[in-house]
């Protein structure tokens, strides 16, 4: 996908004169966002596409987060801008989501685009995580169509839009969270398993069905190694398909993020 992108990317710039290019906002800047940010400019840069930080700090006013996005939503060097989640606690996030130009949210948290994505219609930016998870799917050529999907865990930006994705491909889904009962026996039932719960190793091998396809969104940091939301070595021996963790959905965020841009770059043009 990376080479892909990068040959799609070269044949915009011929054409427009310009690389396709992502503005990151960034408020306050914690280890773990100054680290995922390095890797979107590592990604971008590497194939060729633009790449803009713009940082704030901590303290900053809602004017002055609002006139950020109002600056970048008029550049017109600018095709793709995403803000760097969690905001500080002074700073809503529905600010950034109503705010945003839906032509340029290509990590899809505006209003238009999570909506176009409920009904399934027009264009639309799904938000990247669950968009690569899908796209793994795809390029495995994993069968969707008529098979039960059972997701641990219903946040706005993996969960619930993974489950409408899923829903898009015809699967019968079944979205699951801390307070299900009985989730070992919903999780057994499914085909596909997805795991985005923000627990380490809470998917364990007695809880998925042989030969089940898991897709495992958990990042969890536990001393100095990265774990999942799956217990991956005995999930390993039960599973047909398995994401490790790290190196499996989350390299797909990136690359998403990329294709993402360079559609709406070439949409802009």
């Amino acid at each position: 996908m990376r080479r892909e992108i990068a040959e799609r990317a070269a044949a915009f710039s011929a054409q427009a004169g310009r690389q396709a290019t992502i503005a990151v906002v960034q408020v306050a800047a914690d280890p773990s966002s100054v680290a995922y940010v390095r890797q979107i400019e590592k990604s971008f840069v590497g194939a060729g596409m633009g790449f803009g930080l713009h940082s704030l700090p901590e303290a900053c006013t809602a004017d002055e987060l609002t006139g950020l996005i109002r600056q970048l939503n008029a550049d017109v060097g600018v095709d793709g801008v995403i803000v760097q989640m969690p905001l500080p606690k002074h700073l809503p996030q529905s600010l950034v989501a109503d705010l945003l130009d839906p032509a340029k949210d290509v990590d899809g948290i505006t209003s238009l685009n999570t909506g176009r994505l409920m009904q399934g219609l027009g264009d639309y930016f799904a938000p990247a995580t669950p968009a690569g998870g899908m796209e793994l799917l795809r390029r495995y050529q994993i069968p969707l169509r008529g098979k039960r999907a059972v997701l641990v865990g219903r946040s706005n930006v993996v969960g619930r839009p993974m489950a409408l994705l899923l829903l898009h491909q015809n699967a019968t889904v079944t979205i699951c969270h801390s307070h299900t009962a009985e989730l070992s026996e919903l999780t057994r039932q499914a085909d596909v398993l997805v795991a985005a719960i923000g627990k380490a190793g809470m998917i364990t091998a007695d809880m998925v069905k042989p030969g089940a396809v898991v897709i495992d969104f958990g990042v969890n940091m536990v001393g100095d190694r990265m774990l999942g939301d799956v217990e991956s070595e005995g999930v390993a021996q039960v599973a047909g398909y398995l994401t490790p963790v790290p190196g499996g959905t989350g390299p797909m965020t990136n690359v998403m993020l990329m294709l993402n841009t360079l559609m709406a770059a070439e949409r802009l043009l």
